[in-house]
Parts: structure tokens; sequence; C-alpha cells
């Protein structure tokens, strides 16, 4: 049985911060399953290997027997959390939100057990839905207009004048009750979602509870080395993606994040993590091969070494001989139709300006013949490969 000390310090490879470490020991020497709050609210549900950290963390908690309470915001979704925005978040449909719910629950059974005991599937509706107003107002009650204006993007908002609506400002309540009405023991968070919590220890002190421990994860930069992972900056590894999908984008990651990848994202040993990045500062075919040995163990961790070792020989005979993968999706197109809008149908994740550089700057193919006119006819009869990007290939499809 692990040590307390154990356990945080397994937690630790991917911990930036603890609150309420004390009070995590605590519980942990009691014996009694912990219960883990894993919140999201159900919006855009493409998680990706930052999401994963969180994730990861919770396994190894579920299997030393404690349970992940996988809360979804259906109530919260609809209000919409500010974290991060530079204005209001749109409101979302009930079959919207029903639909991303089921989404993020297919995408974290990639890493959660989901088995009964480990997983418990909660909805903020159970307790919203018959709250009174005036137990809701008992809540925002205790909590200040100066206290909820504090952070940072309220403030910045502020700066440029920008509006903050009524229900953004009471988010962070009704995220903290959330931790009430789960008797939460500890969640693990971004950064970004220390506030909330940290409001939450707040709230379940106020109604009698232990404070919950707020632990937040390591967010490294994305793979070009900029902002941490995002879809709309397309430099992230989805958790959806395919084993070849998940190797060809790690094989784009900069070099100088090679280490910090292969121990935020991997289980190699730390030692083994510093090798990696040591290979590849020093550049040429030793980076090449340090990024393939991490992306390996990346695939590998989520569909198993025998899909990593296919994904691995797929790339290599693709790079290495220049050749196009067997199975590539297709991409069906109006006859007629201008290259960018090939691109844009074969890339939706791909702003248009986003696709005009990709075809300016030379990374669009028809069968290997480079075309660099976004406005150009696509002039293709059916059956030809189009490139779009690095690894990105497609056999196009006429609609008739």
């Amino acid at each position: 049985m692990a040590t307390p000390e154990q356990i945080l310090d397994h937690l630790g490879r991917t911990t930036d911060d603890v609150l309420g470490a004390d009070d995590l020991v605590a519980r942990l020497r009691s014996g009694r399953p912990l219960r883990v709050k894993f919140g999201v609210d159900c919006t855009a549900p493409d998680l990706h290997l930052g999401h994963a950290v969180n994730l990861w963390m919770m396994r190894y908690l579920q299997d030393l027997g404690h349970t992940v309470l996988f809360l979804l915001g259906d109530t919260t979704t609809r209000i919409g959390d500010p974290t991060g925005r530079s204005s209001t978040r749109p409101a979302l449909s009930p079959a919207q939100i029903d639909a991303n719910a089921a989404s993020f629950l297919t995408q974290v059974g990639s890493v959660l057990r989901t088995d009964e005991g480990a997983l418990e599937v909660r909805r903020n509706s159970e307790w919203y839905d018959r709250m009174a107003i005036t137990d809701l107002l008992g809540e925002l009650s205790a909590v200040t207009l100066a206290q909820l204006r504090a952070r940072d993007m309220f403030q910045s908002r502020d700066a440029k004048a920008q509006e903050i609506a009524m229900h953004e400002l009471i988010y962070p309540v009704l995220q903290g009750y959330d931790s009430v009405a789960l008797r939460s023991d500890v969640t693990i968070v971004g950064s970004d979602q220390l506030f909330n919590e940290a409001m939450a220890r707040q709230m379940q002190s106020r109604h009698g509870q232990v404070p919950q421990t707020v632990i937040t994860s390591t967010i490294t930069p994305g793979l070009d080395g900029g902002a941490k992972q995002s879809k709309s900056l397309g430099n992230y590894v989805g958790l959806a993606q395919s084993p070849e999908e998940k190797l060809g984008r790690l094989m784009t990651l900069r070099d100088d994040l090679v280490e910090t990848w292969a121990r935020v994202y991997t289980d190699l040993p730390l030692a083994r993590a510093a090798e990696l990045g040591a290979a590849a500062r020093g550049g040429g075919a030793g980076a090449r091969d340090a990024k393939l040995a991490l992306a390996e163990s990346v695939v590998s961790r989520y569909h198993g070494a025998e899909e990593a070792a296919r994904a691995r020989d797929a790339f290599l005979a693709v790079f290495s001989q220049r050749g196009v993968p067997d199975d590539i999706p297709e991409v069906r197109l109006s006859p007629g139709g201008a290259l960018l809008d090939a691109v844009l149908a074969a890339r939706p994740e791909l702003s248009r300006s986003a696709a005009r550089r990709l075809i300016s700057g030379g990374a669009v193919r028809i069968d290997g013949a480079a075309r660099t006119d976004p406005a150009a006819s696509l002039d293709a009869g059916g059956g030809e490969v189009l490139q779009a990007g690095r690894r990105r290939w497609f056999r196009i499809g006429i609609l008739g």
C-alpha cells in the first residue's frame, strides 16, 4: 500500500501546486476512499493531451481504490464559465449539451476506469434544478462583489470597457457549490481554475465540511512552442485522434520541448525523459529518433504497444520512403471548385486565412505536385491524392 508521501511524490511529476496538502495527507492516512471531483462544462468536447494530464493523475488514484466523481456541468454550461474569455460565452441548447456530454464520456474512458466504484457520473442539475431561489441567494450572500471581481479576466475586461454579465459573476459560486453537493475531497484542475476551486474550499468550510484539496497540474506549451494546446491554434494532440494522427502530430514537436513533453505526457522514467531531451536538443537524426521514441510512448499509453509500433512503421514508411499511407480518408468535393475550398473541406478546423497560408507556403499538393494559388480551380476528376499539410492526405471524390 502506497503511503501518503509516496502518493504525493507520484502526483508531483505533473503537479504545479497543491492547496490544502495537509488535509490530503490526513485523508489518505484515514484509509477512507477519497471522492475526487472532476468537473467539466459540456462545451466543446474535444480533449487533448493537456486535458489528459489531470485524467492520468485521477486514474492513479482510481487504481489505489479512490472514486472519481465525473461531474457534467449541464446547468453551469447554460451559464458559461468566463475563465479565459474576453467576452460572454454563447448559450448552448439542451441537445448540444447532451451531445457534448456523451462525447466527453467516450473520450475520458480512454484514460479513466469506468467500472462501478471507480467512476461515478453526476450532473449538477441534480441539485440546481431543485434548489429554491432563497437557498441560492443564501449562497450568494456569503460572497462579496470585490471577491468575484478580483479575477484577472474580469479586471482585464473592465480595463477594456467590455461588459461582464451578472450570470458570469456568479459562476464561481455555482462551481464552488458543486464541491459542497458532492462532498469533494480533492480536485485536480488546470491553474486557470484555481480561483473557482479555492472558492469551493471557502464554501465547504461554511457548510461544515473539510475543504477539498486543490491540485493544479502542469501546463506545457503547444507543439509549436507557443500557447498551450488548443484546437483553434492547431498545436495539439487530440485524445480522439487515431494512433497514426497522434504520432504524426508529435513528430512536429519543437526539439526543445521533447524532455518536457516526455515528463508530462508519458510514464517513461524521468532519467529516460532527460535522455530524450538531450538527444533532441542535439538536432539532426538524434532529434528525430528522440521524438519518435516520445511519440511511440505516448501512442502506446492510449492504444497499446502493438498499435504504437504499427503507427511508427507507417510513419517511417511514408517519410523515409516518401510514400502515401494506404488508408486515407476521402473528401467529397464539388466539380470546378477552388483549391482553397478543397483544403477547407478536407481541413475544416482551419480558418480561411490559415488555409491560404498552407497553400501559399507550398504545403498543398495534388498527386505530389505543389499547388500554390488558393483561387485556382481544383481541376480534379476524382481519385487524386490531396495533401493538405505535412501529414494530412485525402483521396478526392467528386460530388455527382
